[in-house]
């Protein structure tokens, strides 16, 4: 058979524990506060009120005539697909509907300038509702995001991805964006099926 030759290892040395190691004792005491810590900012402090026009996540406040908050690239949107806004939310509805539109969005309006005169011209328009706003800066997103929880008798118009993934958090609140050919509502209960 023969010798197993050995092979000698090179820079072999005792193992030791880090001093970040969990198995020591003040590793242990700080996981263990830190646990505790975490138990107390988890304690629920203020529970937001429920609207008491809401009968689960139906809206009882929503009646005709509909008050819709029209969003920015709504209205261009509406004029890309050749909508006429007032009429084409009437046909979506059923019912009157009335724009209503915040200074916040008829700054953003104005904000992009002449391609966008076009849409300018119809949000100016003496049928749409002009709401006042009392809060600074001018992101339109916030405004109706805030307008609608405060008071939620609004339908908010938008095409904005994440302005309807903030919308929908909100419960009671339909959203009204532009299809092809017509305005497409969700979360309304008396609305007509596609």
């Amino acid at each position: 058979m023969g010798k197993a030759k050995k092979t000698r290892k090179f820079a072999q040395v005792k193992r030791m524990i880090s001093s970040r190691d969990s198995r020591l004792k003040a590793n242990q005491e700080k996981a263990a506060a830190a646990a505790t810590k975490k138990d107390e900012s988890d304690i629920v402090r203020e529970i937001p009120q429920v609207a008491s026009s809401l009968f689960f996540q139906y809206n009882e406040a929503l009646r005709p005539p509909y008050s819709v908050l029209v969003d920015t690239n709504f209205i261009n949107f509406s004029i890309q697909k050749k909508l006429e806004l007032i009429q084409a939310m009437m046909d979506c509805l059923y019912a009157k509907a009335t724009p209503v539109i915040t200074d916040c969005v008829m700054a953003e309006l104005e904000k992009l300038g002449v391609r966008y005169r076009i849409a300018l011209r119809i949000a100016r328009d003496p049928r749409f509702e002009r709401l006042k706003c009392d809060h600074k800066g001018t992101y339109a997103d916030d405004c109706i995001v805030n307008r609608v929880m405060q008071n939620k008798v609004y339908i908010v118009a938008t095409n904005d991805v994440d302005l309807k993934r903030r919308i929908r958090k909100i419960p009671g609140v339909p959203i009204m964006s532009c299809g092809t050919g017509k305005y497409v509502i969700e979360r309304l209960p008396d609305a007509p099926e596609k």
